[in-house]
């Protein structure tokens, strides 16, 4: 894509993120955070994509990313996050769970805080699989099948709990300030609440098929009782919350593993997905209408079709387009948003119209035009 442009780093990407951009601002985003993975020594880099106009340099590096300044890494970045406009959260390989500080004023990065040994099992290290941030808040899970509750500037944790899984939790994400979502290695989306003081979960989802390890999970910005899983298999579900246990659809995504799953944060009809077998997808449910959610009878009854009409006076919710189910009723079109399938797209983010990904072909691509 001529939009797309390429940065080779010498190193395999494991998960890259934008800068958060003040919501008040119309700007779009200029920094992206990546972490790295698989190398004899693993960093932790900012880039800035923003017009420096530096004189002398080449038309064709223009809109490439430069490098701000990088920190290394103990073990592979399994996830990476930003806490706040200054501040990243990574999880390790190794077990650790670090903040690191992006200093602006001379473009250094530090770690100001570090959680050792979160995940471990009783003679070794236990891999941190994934972060997630509400900001003091910090969750993270683990190859042990434990969730970890942080606050930044806290030194010891705030809560553990322990056996939350018997199986590895791949990934989490917030659905309310005190709620998380995990997904683990036998195909489970589970709900926890914190202000429970059980080490249960309120609420466990599967789908009835195979037990397939699911990888990543999202919730819709907006409605978000609509949630979405990519597995092992390729596969991309959506789930809606509050019906249930049972899993509401599955979409033919990708060949190989689901990496990770985004919602557009402001624009959620739009949806982005990546794998190991090379690609990332740009999913869009079109709207034939401005109505891009769609009524819905009472909590059981089954969708109803796009043209239904509420009757007067009725107070149906809206409910997300992506609940209408499947891709091959045309209500859903997907784009291939890399020029070549490429080795493993590992991560992926999206904000304003700006797109960034990491592979393991040691690649970024960064897209600025992106048709949200």
């Amino acid at each position: 894509m001529e939009s797309t442009n390429a940065k080779y780093v010498s190193q395999k990407i494991s998960k890259t993120r934008w800068r958060p951009v003040s919501s008040s601002s119309l700007q779009q985003p200029e920094v992206f955070a990546t972490g790295s993975w698989d190398n004899e020594e693993n960093k932790v880099s900012l880039w800035s994509i923003g017009d420096y106009g530096i004189a002398g340099m080449e038309a064709e590096f223009e809109g490439e990313p430069q490098l701000l300044c990088e920190h290394k890494h103990d073990g592979d970045v399994l996830d990476l996050q930003f806490l706040d406009q200054d501040r990243i959260v990574t999880a390790s390989s190794t077990g650790a769970v670090t903040i690191y500080h992006h200093h602006q004023n001379n473009e250094t990065i530090s770690v100001s805080q570090c959680w050792a040994r979160a995940h471990r099992y009783p003679s070794d290290n236990a891999p941190c699989t994934g972060v997630v941030c509400n900001s003091p808040e910090v969750v993270s899970v683990g190859e042990d099948g434990r969730i970890v509750l942080f606050r930044a500037d806290q030194e010891g944790v705030v809560r553990v709990i322990e056996n939350a899984d018997s199986s590895t939790i791949h990934a989490a994400a917030f659905l309310r300030t005190t709620e998380i979502l995990t997904v683990n290695s036998i195909g489970q989306l589970k709900l926890w609440d914190f202000r429970q003081q059980s080490n249960t979960p309120s609420q466990i989802f599967s789908s009835s098929g195979e037990r397939v390890p699911l990888h990543c999970v999202a919730t819709h910005p907006n409605q978000q009782h609509v949630v979405v899983t990519g597995g092992q298999d390729g596969m991309l579900s959506v789930w809606d919350v509050r019906q249930g246990s049972t899993l509401f659809s599955v979409m033919e995504a990708h060949s190989a593993e689901m990496w990770e799953v985004h919602f557009h944060p402001t624009n959620p009809d739009h949806l982005f997905t990546c794998s190991e077998d090379g690609s990332l997808l740009h999913w869009e449910s079109s709207s034939h209408s401005d109505l891009s959610s769609f009524l819905q009878g009472g909590r059981n009854s089954s969708i109803m079709s796009r043209s239904a009409v509420a009757p007067a006076g009725g107070n149906r919710p809206l409910v997300s387009a992506w609940l209408s189910g499947d891709s091959s009723k045309g209500n859903l079109e997907t784009t291939h948003m890399l020029p070549s399938h490429t080795l493993s797209v590992n991560s992926l983010d999206v904000l304003g119209q700006c797109l960034v990904c990491g592979t393991d072909g040691e690649a970024i691509f960064v897209n600025r035009q992106v048709p949200v």
